[in-house]
């Protein structure tokens, strides 16, 4: 059997349970259970062949095409023994690219723009409380002195531009007034990326809380962030940082405040409102219900949906749209089916963590990309991973960059292939075209020294920074709702 020590570095595509602390991660499934021991085996027996260390192997691209080619071996076979039929979503690696660099990198690597529009850090500023977030995320052991310096702008700029190949990135709103990740730390972090040579690689989000507090407040606040910071879009969730609400008011016993709050962003700009839907921990104001009537009614605003809708549910899995099902993806294609919104219209489909989730499920993922494509289109979808609390995106960016939906699927639920350039799309070019931005293409690079407040010495390998167990979610959703009331008067 393999050894498995300090220098062991992980897998360098991340299968494990993890979460974002919005969601309690599933169990692994058997699949990805025979896909991680296989994978630590030939890690260690290619590693020796090639004359290489395990952890260099591991941290290589060759490693991670070995451990996608051993988990679509691992998914086939799956489906052998219960007569699937074959499957439905794939990983194409050739048998070369697990010991040769060169076709390692021509079947992962790739010099699409790539454009992550959901990306999160908390500030390691002491003067802002902390109250026990960052030590709920397995992330605290990433060798700081002080574990928030384990989520700190240095870590984040360092995972998501030295170690990724993103080109640019969004930093997304937290669902909690007064949080760790403020507008104005947000402005801070684009004039470091820019001081880094980053420039105009980092965008910002203005948050906003609708239910929380007067209307009067609200469209004050929205203003006040408008004029003295360079908002991208508007991020808002429904279902946190207040009473419970809709996007369309449909509830009359809810705050009153969807329209109102999407009049704002109308005479404020840029009309581009990011709202989390899935993932809701129950509440029923994280359902993409109120999506499609919000879309029809202001046409002139495009919705992008983080995570799509999707939720973690033992009882539902994502297999072909059916518009009685009530779960997960199938909610959201509904909600705008029924509001007449459809391919190229105003409601875009994002993938944080969605596609973290569904990486070790081929065929799931086949599903929901494949419904994803039939519904919206190819233009309509956003790529986020919800980083860093997985750590480094690199490995999610990768395992799309290969993945496919088998001839099989195309053929029996009418899913498009999945081409270069629909990825090109949902990678970047897509987001490009909603944010307003030119895309800026080449990798950024910098040394992490020239971060002034760096503090951090230890090497990251192939971490994941989020929860992973249940203890640890239920840590993270109890300190959101303490984070409800700092601040907040």
């Amino acid at each position: 059997m393999p050894r498995f020590d300090d220098d062991y570095p992980g897998l360098p595509i991340k299968l494990t349970p993890c979460s974002n602390g919005e969601f309690v991660a599933p169990p692994a499934s058997d699949v990805v259970l025979e896909t991680v021991r296989r994978a630590r085996e030939d890690a260690e027996r290619t590693s020796r062949r090639l004359g290489l260390s395990r952890r260099r192997f591991l941290l290589s691209t060759m490693g991670s095409a070995s451990t996608l080619a051993i988990l679509a071996a691992c998914s086939k076979e799956a489906d052998k023994v219960v007569g699937g039929g074959g499957p439905g979503g794939t990983y194409n690696v050739p048998a070369t690219a697990t010991t040769e660099a060169d076709s390692a990198f021509a079947a992962l690597g790739g010099n699409e723009f790539v454009f992550d529009v959901q990306t999160h850090f908390l500030d390691s500023n002491h003067d802002i409380p902390d109250l026990g977030l960052s030590s709920a995320f397995p992330q605290q052991s990433c060798g700081a002195e002080d574990p928030r310096d384990c989520f700190s702008v240095d870590k984040y700029l360092d995972l998501m531009f030295n170690k990724s190949d993103t080109n640019m990135l969004v930093i997304s709103a937290l669902p909690f007034a007064g949080s760790p990740l403020n507008p104005e730390v947000m402005k801070r972090t684009i004039d470091l990326a820019d001081r880094l040579g980053c420039q105009q690689r980092v965008l910002m989000q203005g948050e906003t809380h609708p239910s929380n507090g007067t209307v009067e407040k609200l469209l004050e606040n929205m203003a006040t962030l408008n004029d003295t910071l360079p908002i991208g879009a508007w991020k808002t969730y429904c279902h946190l940082g207040g009473p419970g609400w809709y996007l369309d008011d449909h509830d009359k016993a809810a705050p009153q405040v969807g329209q109102k709050l999407l009049d704002q962003v109308r005479a404020l700009g840029p009309k581009v409102l990011a709202v989390h839907k899935g993932f809701g921990n129950g509440s029923r104001f994280a359902d993409p219900v109120d999506v499609g009537p919000a879309a029809k009614a202001n046409p002139d605003i495009t919705f992008v949906v983080y995570h799509s809708g999707f939720d973690v549910n033992p009882q539902h899995k994502e297999v072909a749209y059916d518009e009685k099902n009530d779960k997960g993806v199938d909610r959201l294609i509904t909600s705008c089916k029924k509001a007449g919104i459809g391919m190229g219209g105003n409601v875009v489909a994002e993938l944080g963590s969605t596609w973290r989730i569904l990486m070790g499920n081929p065929d799931a993922a086949a599903h929901v990309l494949g419904k994803l494509l039939v519904h919206f289109g190819p233009d309509n979808i956003a790529w986020g991973t919800d980083s860093i609390w997985y750590g480094s995106p690199q490995d999610q960016i990768q395992a799309f960059r290969a993945f496919e939906i088998t001839p099989r699927f195309q053929e029996q639920f009418g899913y498009p292939q999945l081409t270069k350039e629909i990825k090109a799309k949902i990678l970047g070019l897509n987001s490009a075209r909603i944010y307003g931005v030119q895309p800026v293409t080449g990798i950024c690079r910098f040394e992490s020294e020239k971060i002034a407040d760096t503090k951090l010495t230890s090497s990251d390998g192939n971490r994941t920074y989020g929860p992973r167990t249940p203890a640890q979610v239920q840590a993270v959703m109890d300190h959101e709702l303490a984070q409800l009331n700092y601040g907040l008067g």
